[in-house]
């Protein structure tokens, strides 16, 4: 339940006995995933790692907080689905295109959209929400495609990172929904 409330108009409100459905998968809850703590980011790039927070293996989707502690460059990719982002920290940008995102700030990328992530050296780093669907298709400087990234490649990277460092290679599966 919420914290106990004092003197909100809702505090004698009960809440539904038999909130979920009889299939339904728990709530994922994560206190302050935006937290640097170095055993739950795997690196994305040489440069920007990633904190995994929602995993659909079935949907080709997951969710993830990218971090750039200096100035980084994740390569040109291709998205066929769309990507929603959201600027926690630092500014980031994408080469092809002539603004700059920094805290607060919302981003939409429609399917068809490619381009080439980097982070600025601004001060703080570069934390990013960022929901994806479907893979990434990873281009070459003319713009030709030379490989994918997809929930399952991300999932096998997170799962490979978490067993090396003592998290657990399990814990991923506690973000699968």
């Amino acid at each position: 339940m919420a914290d106990t409330a004092t003197e909100e108009f809702w505090r004698t409100v009960e809440p539904i006995e038999n909130n979920f459905k009889p299939d339904a998968l728990p709530t994922l809850f994560l206190k302050d995933p935006a937290a640097w703590d170095e055993r739950y980011a795997f690196p994305i790039s040489e440069t920007v790692l990633a904190i995994p927070l929602w995993i659909s293996l079935d949907r080709n989707m997951w969710a993830n907080i990218l971090v750039a502690k200096t100035p980084g460059l994740i390569n040109r990719h291709y998205h066929p689905h769309p990507v929603f982002a959201y600027t926690l920290s630092g500014k980031w940008g994408y080469l092809e295109h002539d603004w700059t995102a920094e805290k607060g700030d919302f981003v939409y990328e429609p399917p068809g959209s490619s381009h080439t992530l980097v982070s600025h050296d601004c001060g703080e780093p570069m934390r990013t929400l960022f929901i994806l669907t479907g893979p990434l298709i990873w281009l070459d400087e003319d713009g030709a495609t030379v490989g994918h990234y997809d929930v399952h490649d991300f999932v096998r990277e997170a799962r490979a990172h978490y067993d090396k460092n003592g998290v657990g290679a399990d814990h991923v599966e506690t973000l699968f929904r």
